[in-house]
């Protein structure tokens, strides 16, 4: 699913710029294909320098989900452990393995197969835990290679106003010159402060943004897979679930639950009747 808050900000700041520019001068002022050669180009060999290049080619594979809606749905998934708990209850840990086929989420059923497998509960945790820690270095290398392209594109803007100074400088005997050469001196560190503060920072936002609800719902797997494993009741298993969503969500959570009763309460009183 898009995620319309990303166009919104892109569509909004560049409208804000181009607002800026048009208000006082003219956009081909702010064009200069020298500068946003040392700006763009600079940056991006500076940042390339600085990784390897599998982490370039993840950070550019991680570039679309910007703008996409991750598909995170915890009430989805607080009421799958709560009915794998019920089934474990009623028929055993074994019973669990015929449901892995209608599961979707890979670490879920990773976690699931070490429960059925018989692994004691702290090698699950720990195993589960690591699943966690290894995805949390991958994110954050990814957010670390965006972080360095907002530090880098700034700097190399300073580095072509500092050429175009120097530019400057050369033609001080031509006082008709001058305007012009500071101009562009001074573009370059435009260019670099808007793709910092416009495209990078917002995207290192938005991923840190994903990881941490990523992260959230790996957590509440993984305490919803050993209390599964340790026979806790489903009804605390779920309330202790319900502590992992934030106040609104825990009264959407709620409401849908009264919905499925309620849905539930009349099919069984349809089923009657026509008995």
């Amino acid at each position: 699913m898009m995620d319309f808050a990303t166009i919104l900000g892109l569509v909004l700041g560049t409208a804000s710029v181009l607002y800026g520019i048009l208000s006082g001068g003219e956009i081909s002022s702010f064009i200069d294909a020298g500068s946003v050669a040392v700006t763009v180009g600079g940056g991006l060999a500076a940042t390339i320098l600085s990784f390897p290049l599998p982490d370039t080619l993840n950070a550019i594979r991680a570039l679309p989900l910007v703008f996409k809606q991750p598909k995170f749905d915890p009430f989805k998934t607080i009421r799958l452990l709560v009915e794998l708990s019920q089934k474990a209850r009623r028929e055993g840990l074994l019973a669990l393995e015929s449901a892995q086929d209608e599961i979707e989420d890979d670490y879920l059923k990773k976690a699931l197969q070490l429960v059925v497998d018989g692994i004691e509960a702290d090698m699950v945790k720990t195993t589960m835990q690591f699943e966690i820690d290894s995805m949390v270095v991958r994110h954050s290398t990814v957010q670390a290679y965006y972080k360095t392209l907002a530090l880098q594109f700034p700097a190399w803007g300073m580095i072509g106003t500092l050429m175009g100074l120097v530019n400057l400088l050369r033609s001080m005997d031509d006082p008709s010159n001058i305007g012009p050469a500071m101009s562009l001196a001074i573009i370059t560190t435009f260019y670099g402060s808007i793709l910092a503060n416009l495209i990078c920072n917002p995207i290192v936002t938005k991923l840190q943004g994903y990881s941490a609800e990523e992260i959230r719902m790996r957590e509440m797997i993984m305490e919803g897979i050993l209390s599964i494993q340790a026979g806790e009741n489903p009804r605390l298993m779920e309330h202790k679930l319900k502590t992992f969503l934030s106040p609104e969500q825990k009264l959407q959570y709620e409401s849908m639950i009264m919905k499925e009763r309620e849905r539930e309460r009349e099919a069984a009183g349809f089923e009657s009747v026509s008995q």
